[in-house]
């Protein structure tokens, strides 16, 4: 496991990159505006591919080097791209049928942090690891799943759903790269290949929504339920 030996350099780089990446999940839930969602998921992933450097470089594991590359170009370049396009082909800008206010989505979003904080203090606590690197990587992967759990919840907007998905997909990448960072590079080729495929059937969808049911809202697929 990575979570041993580390020295506090770092231990302070993984900190920082794992903290940007919460707080820029943390960007999305303040914000109705989708290019904004996709300009914090494009950097929360570059930030992802900085930390699978990091875990590259101090844990020797060099195949992590490949996959930093591929989360750069697929999930930070050709993800958000390829969102754009959806976004910019149907004409909306904005989520219209959020359930809370970005204020409410954010106070709720610090809740479930300390709770993510909470849990993972006990489960180190019963394994019985280094605390503080695993504490965090826990933490964050945890409170990244509940906060894309959170926009898909309060946010009805099918590309606001795509990307709670792809933020939820981001926490326990994660995670898994500061616990499990010998992850084989077939398995991310993999991850990625089957979110370009989901990422293209939500395309497909909301061109469904938007040419029979008049809006792009999730809540429209009411109406296939016969």
């Amino acid at each position: 496991m990575l979570t041993q030996h580390l020295d506090p350099l770092a231990f302070s780089l993984f900190s920082l990159e794992a903290i940007t990446a919460l707080l820029l999940s943390f960007v999305m839930l303040g914000s109705r505006w989708l290019k904004n969602y996709l300009y914090a998921f494009a950097a929360e992933s570059w930030t992802i591919a900085l930390l699978s450097v990091t875990a590259a470089f101090f844990g020797h594991y060099p195949e992590l080097y490949g996959i930093a590359a591929l989360t750069f170009f697929f999930r930070g370049i050709a993800l958000p791209i390829l969102l754009w396009r959806i976004i910019r082909r149907l004409e909306v800008d904005r989520e219209i049928h959020a359930v809370l206010q970005p204020s409410s989505s954010i106070v709720v979003g610090a809740f479930f942090v300390m709770f993510a904080f909470a849990v993972s203090f006990r489960i180190v606590e019963r394994l019985n690891v280094d605390v503080q690197i695993t504490v965090l990587a826990l933490t964050v992967m945890l409170s990244m799943m509940l906060i894309g759990f959170l926009i898909l919840s309060v946010r009805h907007e099918a590309m606001s759903q795509v990307l709670g998905l792809l933020v939820l997909d981001n926490g326990i990448r994660i995670g898994a790269q500061i616990l499990v960072p010998g992850m084989p590079l077939l398995l991310e080729l993999v991850v990625l290949f089957d979110l370009l495929v989901v990422v293209a059937c939500f395309g497909v969808l909301v061109s469904y929504l938007e040419t029979h049911a008049g809006t792009t809202s999730a809540l429209a697929l009411k109406r296939l339920v016969g």
